[in-house]
């Protein structure tokens, strides 16, 4: 497997599902049925998918700072390959799309070829069974490799490829698989982390890590709370809640402002700006209440 594309293929996964939540207008235009009121709400929900885009880290960049920080690999800790074939239901599909995303870009950043090649193996299945395939198209691997240090240019290009995806999610009213997948991919890199905490209290990276990951999540509700509610979207909700509900407790010295942006790129940089730290006594409870979650899904 070409290692820069198995390095980027999950995020290209979860954007093209994130795509889900702000390309329902297709060209631009409205539908002809659609109120003042309704494009404005529309306009609003754009933004706040944009924001959790750039404020959630990717799980390739959380597996970078899981290697910066000294840990090896170990693939113990991963969702096994052969589980795939216990999803049937769209929402396990979808967060497990997540998951192995997630895994996907773990293997990858550890150079572990032949896993990578598995994990690459399982995010197709569960792509195809969610009729989400456009973003496996030779032709939309090769631009992306092109443009695999360009973020802006990767959402234009996902954008592209997502116009078919996004009918057919439309068509069969079923867009809300798009959160459910970026919720599976941020819990395992979670998940990872709080593993790696668990065996080694002591690595300052990984808590720093799983401490920042306060504000993501903050972010990550607000966006699944956009969704109309399904029994997928609520029980991910529940579940999400149930872990923030841990952070809420955990110290930040001061908000960053929601109106900041890059001022090089123009993009937002939400969850910048604050010291957050827990205490190890909320990190054992966010690893004891991630690993119940996250064993509920994998099942």
């Amino acid at each position: 497997m070409n290692n820069s594309f198995s390095k980027i293929v999950l995020g290209t996964i979860i954007s093209v599902s994130s795509l889900a939540l702000y390309s329902c207008g297709g060209d631009g235009k409205e539908d002809s049925g659609m109120t003042a009121a309704d494009s404005a709400a529309s306009n609003v929900t754009n933004l706040k998918a944009q924001k959790v885009f750039y404020a959630i880290p990717s799980p390739i960049e959380m597996s970078k700072i899981i290697k910066d920080g000294g840990a090896n690999y170990n693939k113990e800790i991963l969702n096994p390959i052969e589980n795939v074939s216990k999803y049937s239901s769209n929402a396990k599909k979808a967060f497990n799309l997540g998951i192995y995303g997630a895994d996907l870009s773990y293997t990858s950043i550890f150079d572990q070829t032949q896993e990578s090649m598995f994990y690459m193996g399982n995010c197709k299945k569960l792509a195809d069974g969610l009729g989400i395939t456009g973003a496996f198209t030779p032709e939309m691997i090769s631009r992306i490799e092109s443009n695999s240090n360009n973020k802006d240019s990767l959402l234009v290009i996902i954008s592209d490829s997502y116009l078919a995806t996004d009918a057919y999610l439309k068509e069969n009213d079923r867009a809300n698989v798009s959160g459910l997948v970026i919720a599976g991919g941020w819990m395992e890199g979670l998940y990872i982390s709080t593993r790696i905490a668990k065996t080694n209290p002591k690595n300052e990276v990984i808590l720093k890590s799983i401490s920042e990951q306060k504000l993501s999540l903050i972010n990550l509700i607000a966006l699944i709370e956009s969704y109309p509610a399904d029994d997928g979207v609520t029980e991910v909700l529940n579940d999400l809640k149930a872990i923030n509900s841990i952070y809420e407790g955990v110290s930040q010295t001061s908000t960053p402002s929601e109106g900041e942006t890059n001022s090089k790129e123009g993009t937002p940089t939400v969850g910048k700006g604050g010291e957050i730290k827990a205490t190890p006594e909320q990190i054992a409870a966010i690893i004891t209440k991630v690993d119940e979650i996250r064993t509920k899904w994998i099942k």
